[in-house]
């Protein structure tokens, strides 16, 4: 059996996954999959439209609304953010939008961090290496949860003109009836809607065909597992006949999409209750994440595959959001000077020659993860460098290559790639702009 099934279930996921084009839902309803980073839903009222989220930049948008207009003329009045926190649904929004369009999107349900803004750097940099900013397609293959596309290209972000805080906003507008529905979730000012006319939810990014992104590897605020968990059992209530995700393809029928949210949600609550059982008893976050895995009912899922997030990542997220960094352990409430305990280790070991060859060794026997490890003590020991780069990169390109999610393989390659010294470090514009959202 091949080790590289991740990297075969992320060319197949890439081939058959994002179906580029406008799909009809309903006679007022339109769905655009595969155009950029995210999705964008078009409701045609008696004279003017609604667009909810805008997709992840100008290029992409200018693509979409052409095709738009070949299905109406009528002027985008309103636009709705699902959440206005994240650049790839909102980024899109100065094409689309008409001459005093309403921009309606939700204060926060929890206060972002302040400051937050300071982060923009490192956030850019470490989003860039989660999207694979720099790699070649075909080292990229997917987004996971999206086709490769630009997501660093010309943005054009608008700011909502008209918040709101209440747990749900009723409104009519040019004849279509909405429902605009806290969802804390992937971000906390995340609503989902719901059109009762059409029977359509439209939901962000609570709900789309991957294990979710609990936690991203670029970093960020808490996620509130618990109310995604809540925002998913709300949605389920609704009893649509049309789920139309942030990400990935629409969902059809009533039955498919009450399995479908009930097995996602119960996947994260199995994940969060059993991690929060396992702290209680007293057990580590490495205990943990040996211990932790979907039952097989719900792994088998093709809508709950780690193409995006992964099981590990969240477990742990909920750990520190519960419990902080220190995993009770009092050795760990103080450190030895990083460099010092490295050459120490090193010395216990043998010496860096030492070290290589169990390297080299580890590397043949596919044993990537303690390669990398070792290679790391070489590093912070100043020891042998040049030659812990190019094996650490050995590794890292080998432990991409088995990979589901797409966010771990992109950051193992172009990881790899900067050791070896093939790629600059890469910001991503959008990660900055989201940053200077929170103030």
């Amino acid at each position: 059996m091949t080790r590289f099934i991740g990297e075969e279930k992320l060319i197949k996921q890439a081939q058959i996954g994002f179906p580029k084009g406008i799909t009809k839902i309903t006679e007022r309803v339109y769905f655009a999959l595969g155009y950029g980073a995210s999705t964008a839903t078009l409701i045609e009222g008696e004279s003017t439209c609604i667009l909810i989220d805008t997709l992840n930049g100008t290029t992409v948008a200018k693509e979409v609304l052409e095709a738009f207009k070949k299905i109406t003329n009528k002027p985008i009045k309103t636009i709705i953010y699902t959440h206005y926190h994240h650049f790839d649904h909102t980024c899109g929004a100065g094409v689309f939008a008409d001459e005093d369009c309403e921009i309606i999107g939700r204060i926060p349900a929890y206060p972002q961090y302040g400051k937050s803004h300071l982060l923009k750097d490192i956030f850019a940099k470490r989003t860039a290496m989660q999207f694979g900013t720099g790699l070649s397609n075909e080292e990229i293959l997917s987004l996971g949860i999206a086709p490769i596309n630009d997501n660093n290209g010309e943005k054009s972000n608008l700011s909502p003109n008209k918040l709101f805080s209440e747990e749900k906003l009723v409104l009519t507008i040019d004849g279509i009836e909405l429902e605009l529905v806290a969802a804390p979730g992937e971000t906390d000012d995340q609503i989902f809607v719901w059109l009762p006319q059409e029977k359509v939810i439209c939901c962000g990014d609570n709900y789309y065909e991957s294990w979710p992104n609990l936690y991203a590897i670029r970093g960020g605020q808490y996620r509130d597992v618990s109310s995604w968990v809540d925002a998913l059992t709300h949605m389920i209530s609704y009893e649509a006949e049309y789920l139309l995700p942030g990400h990935t393809r629409a969902v059809v029928g009533k039955e498919k999409i009450k399995q479908s949210l009930t097995n996602y949600r119960d996947a994260i609550e199995y994940v969060l209750v059993e991690t929060l059982k396992g702290m209680n008893e007293g057990m580590t976050i490495d205990e943990l994440v040996e211990q932790i895995k979907l039952p097989q009912e719900l792994e088998k899922l093709p809508y709950l595959q780690e193409y995006y997030g992964t099981v590990e990542w969240t477990v742990r997220s909920i750990f520190t959001g519960y419990l902080g960094w220190f995993d009770g352990n009092p050795t760990h409430l103080g450190s030895m000077q990083k460099m010092k305990k490295a050459q120490k280790t090193l010395k216990l070991m043998g010496g860096a020659k030492k070290v290589i060859e169990e390297i080299e060794e580890a590397l043949k026997q596919e044993e990537e993860q303690w390669a990398v490890e070792l290679c790391d003590i070489l590093l912070a020991a100043g020891e042998e460098v040049e030659i812990a780069k190019e094996l650490k990169a050995q590794g890292l390109v080998v432990l991409a290559r088995i990979q589901t999610s797409a966010n771990a393989r992109h950051y193992y390659l172009a990881s790899a790639k900067q050791l070896r010294g093939q790629l600059k470090p890469q910001s991503m514009n959008g990660a900055s702009l989201d940053l200077s959202k929170k103030k």
